[in-house]
Protein backbone atom coordinates (compact mmCIF):
# COMPACT_ATOMS: atom_id res chain seq x y z
CA UNK A 1 0.00 0.00 0.00
CA UNK A 2 0.71 3.75 -0.40
CA UNK A 3 -0.12 6.90 0.82
CA UNK A 4 0.57 10.50 0.12
CA UNK A 5 -0.29 13.01 2.65
CA UNK A 6 0.01 16.65 2.52
CA UNK A 7 -0.04 18.17 6.14
CA UNK A 8 -1.00 21.77 6.10
CA UNK A 9 -0.91 24.11 9.29
CA UNK A 10 2.53 25.53 11.66
CA UNK A 11 4.21 22.14 10.14
CA UNK A 12 7.63 24.02 8.78
CA UNK A 13 10.33 24.82 11.24
CA UNK A 14 9.06 22.49 14.13
CA UNK A 15 11.04 19.34 13.04
CA UNK A 16 8.15 17.74 11.30
CA UNK A 17 10.18 16.02 8.42
CA UNK A 18 12.66 14.86 10.91
CA UNK A 19 10.42 13.61 13.48
CA UNK A 20 8.29 11.63 10.94
CA UNK A 21 11.37 9.85 9.69
CA UNK A 22 11.64 8.76 13.12
CA UNK A 23 8.12 7.50 13.55
CA UNK A 24 8.52 6.05 9.73
CA UNK A 25 11.49 4.17 10.93
CA UNK A 26 9.85 2.99 14.11
CA UNK A 27 6.98 1.88 12.20
CA UNK A 28 9.04 -0.11 9.33
CA UNK A 29 7.57 2.38 6.58
CA UNK A 30 9.33 3.59 3.98
CA UNK A 31 9.52 6.50 1.15
CA UNK A 32 10.04 10.22 1.75
CA UNK A 33 8.75 13.78 3.09
CA UNK A 34 9.89 17.12 1.82
CA UNK A 35 8.61 20.76 2.53
CA UNK A 36 6.68 22.55 0.07
CA UNK A 37 6.48 26.39 -0.90
CA UNK A 38 3.02 27.06 0.40
CA UNK A 39 4.33 26.17 4.12
CA UNK A 40 2.91 22.67 3.88
CA UNK A 41 4.65 19.32 4.10
CA UNK A 42 4.25 16.79 1.90
CA UNK A 43 4.89 12.52 2.26
CA UNK A 44 4.56 9.45 0.31
CA UNK A 45 4.73 6.72 2.66
CA UNK A 46 5.04 2.36 1.85
CA UNK A 47 4.24 -0.50 3.99
CA UNK A 48 1.82 -2.83 5.73
CA UNK A 49 -1.71 -1.38 5.58
CA UNK A 50 -1.67 -1.04 9.75
CA UNK A 51 1.35 0.37 10.19
CA UNK A 52 0.60 3.33 7.31
CA UNK A 53 -2.91 4.18 9.44
CA UNK A 54 -1.00 4.38 12.29
CA UNK A 55 1.84 6.74 10.60
CA UNK A 56 -0.92 8.36 9.01
CA UNK A 57 -2.66 9.17 12.95
CA UNK A 58 0.59 10.34 13.93
CA UNK A 59 0.66 12.65 10.39
CA UNK A 60 -2.61 14.53 11.99
CA UNK A 61 -1.05 15.34 15.24
CA UNK A 62 2.73 15.91 14.21
CA UNK A 63 5.23 16.61 16.85
CA UNK A 64 4.55 18.90 19.80
CA UNK A 65 5.72 22.07 18.17
CA UNK A 66 3.30 21.67 15.13
CA UNK A 67 0.19 22.86 14.64
CA UNK A 68 -1.84 20.67 11.79
CA UNK A 69 -4.68 22.30 10.49
CA UNK A 70 -5.61 19.96 7.58
CA UNK A 71 -4.54 16.47 6.10
CA UNK A 72 -5.20 15.40 2.33
CA UNK A 73 -4.79 12.39 2.36
CA UNK A 74 -4.57 9.74 -0.85
CA UNK A 75 -4.11 5.80 -0.75
CA UNK A 76 -3.34 3.94 -3.72
CA UNK A 77 -1.84 0.10 -4.50
CA UNK A 78 1.43 0.89 -6.56
CA UNK A 79 4.98 -0.69 -6.86
CA UNK A 80 6.84 2.25 -5.19
CA UNK A 81 9.45 1.00 -3.36
CA UNK A 82 12.18 2.74 -1.16
CA UNK A 83 14.93 1.10 0.48
CA UNK A 84 14.08 3.67 3.63
CA UNK A 85 12.48 6.90 4.95
CA UNK A 86 14.24 9.95 3.81
CA UNK A 87 14.50 13.52 4.17
CA UNK A 88 14.32 15.56 1.04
Amino acid sequence: MTVSIRVFGSVQGVFFRRSAKEEADKLGVTGWVRNKADGSVEVLAVGEGDKLEDFLKWCKKGPPLAKVENVEVDWSHTDADFAKFDIL
